[in-house]
């Protein structure tokens, strides 16, 4: 068996994506052989090399397996359950797969999420340069007033980067749509809240050219292999997905 850098391995055996695999190695949360290795590039062999993430040995590539799931609002993405709480992982099929979800929804935000245990897929799909658009229905508490569409599609201040939504529109009298590309946590309830709007109820519809359709909230499925070729093409410009507009 050929050898692979450490956080392609990791990635490809489904501990999470390859930039977060990046992570737990320059953390020193990753042994190999015995040794900590902070440098993603070392090259290891599943043949001859025993792997450690977090002192749990890590077994060569899985059977990959995507899903798409309707999060409804109360369960984190994670991995290690907090206490009692619910985790997305409680809505899908339990298998031997390490599972992990391409990006995150926070606790009151329902809607579409996809899981995975093929790092170099996540990577893909999370990566900046994908230009992979998202689509969430925003409902408020007040009405949606042409003040609050312009400062909206002004964007927010999301960490240490203004951010600016692709596109802003009203649905009915408190409901926007709003497309973002950035996918950094919590921006659509950042740009709000700067276009003083109380969000009462959030959901994600739309990853590139991946929509919820009719899936039950709180249901899960397999992707089909046209929906994973779908979301790939929604990365290229001038493809369908990739400024849709619903």
């Amino acid at each position: 068996m050929e050898k692979k850098r450490l956080s392609k391995a990791l990635a490809a055996a489904g501990v999470a994506s390859r930039r977060a695999c990046e992570e737990l190695i320059f953390e020193g949360r990753v042994k190999v052989n015995g040794q900590v290795v902070k440098i993603p590039q070392t090259l290891v062999n599943w043949e001859t090399d025993r792997i450690v993430v977090d002192e749990v040995g890590v077994s060569s590539e899985q059977k990959k397996v995507y899903y798409m799931l309707n999060k409804p609002a109360g369960y984190i993405c994670t991995n290690s359950r907090p206490g009692r709480q619910k985790i997305v992982y409680d809505l899908v099929p339990q298998g031997n797969e390490r599972l992990f979800t391409i990006g995150r929804l926070d606790k009151d935000t329902e809607g579409l999420i996809l899981i995975t245990n093929d790092g170099h897929f996540a990577n893909d799909v999370i990566h900046p340069s994908s230009n992979i658009t998202k689509e969430y229905v925003v409902k408020t508490a007040q009405e949606i007033t042409p003040e609050h569409l312009e400062t909206l599609s002004q964007g927010a201040r999301v960490d240490d980067k203004w951010i600016r939504p692709v596109s802003v529109h009203k649905v009915r009298r408190g409901t926007f749509r709003i497309i973002v590309k950035e996918g950094r946590k919590h921006e659509v309830r950042i740009i709000a809240e700067r276009a003083h709007l109380k969000v009462v109820e959030l959901r994600r519809v739309r990853i590139g050219a991946l929509t919820l359709g009719t899936l039950p909230l709180g249901e899960c499925r397999v992707l089909t292999e046209r929906e994973k070729e779908l979301l790939y093409e929604s990365k290229m410009p001038g493809k369908p997905g990739s400024q849709q507009m619903l």
